[in-house]
């Protein structure tokens, strides 16, 4: 397997604790905007950073979740501090968990948002919807651009509006049709439902009750596994908690991150 190089990230912030954003299958390090700033001003410094193939970066031969894992890897090798964070959106969240198992030492706690801990949760018909309304459209000669947008309105919670999930639909319409479907064949094909159980460091999972892509249900179950994990669901909120209801989410978020990283002076 290649090896991949050190993503394309950014850094704001300066702290002894180091938060790094991965973001998901829809999605690049820039759709974190608003995600960055509130954390820089809550005392971390943040690292966010592109899949391959993502934002800059061409298009690799193959993506795989452990491939995305070895990448973060590297990059936590090179940019860490004293106390290190992942917070995972969506496929993000697959790739950290994958990290945390293989660097424990390095990860004081971990934020699991909107994501599972294998593509394996909801039955064969779930899958099948899954791949068929994500990557049908590309296969049909369309472009992320020309049906992106909607579908995610669809994931989201009625009236769901934000200067935040408006940047975010602004920086997916700029994906490679190429690069999310090599990222929809890497969340398929990932069944480490192991994982959860060895993660021992503290873990928020966190959840939108009207979310299909990552069902609540899914996420409290996955919590249950971990040994420090805990789990909160955002009620009438879809798949972007992060935009969608960025006041609790983030109050959660650093009410969770503040005693975790308590516990680990």
């Amino acid at each position: 397997m290649r090896a991949y190089r050190l993503p394309d990230y950014m850094v704001s912030g300066e702290s002894d604790t180091t938060l790094y954003l991965l973001h998901g299958a829809y999605g690049s390090k820039e759709y974190f905007r608003f995600t960055i700033e509130r954390f820089v001003a809550h005392g971390f410094r943040v690292v966010a950073c592109d899949a391959p193939g993502y934002g800059i970066s061409e298009v690799p031969g193959s993506v795989t979740i452990p491939g995305m894992a070895e990448m973060v890897n590297r990059l936590i090798d090179a940019t860490c501090t004293r106390r290190n964070v992942l917070l995972g959106h969506s496929m993000g969240g697959m790739v950290a968990q994958k990290v945390a198992d293989q660097q424990p030492e390095r990860i004081q706690a971990l934020v699991l948002s909107a994501t599972a801990h294998t593509f394996n949760h909801s039955g064969q018909q779930w899958q099948e919807d899954f791949i068929r309304t994500r990557v049908a459209p590309l296969t049909q000669g369309q472009s992320i651009a020309d049906y992106a947008p909607a579908l995610l309105r669809t994931m989201m919670g009625p009236g769901a509006s934000d200067p935040a999930l408006d940047h975010a639909l602004y920086n997916i319409r700029m994906m490679k049709g190429a690069t999310f479907q090599k990222a929809i064949q890497a969340i398929a094909q990932y069944l480490e439902d192991d994982v959860p159980a060895r993660l021992r460091m503290p873990v928020l999972c966190i959840a939108g009750e009207l979310d299909l892509t990552c069902p609540a249900a899914v996420m409290k179950q996955m919590s249950q596994m971990m040994p420090r994990g805990e789990f909160h669901e955002m009620k009438g909120v879809g798949h972007y908690g992060w935009g969608e209801r960025h006041e609790e989410y983030h109050r959660v978020v650093h009410d969770f991150l503040d005693r975790a990283l308590a516990s680990a002076s």
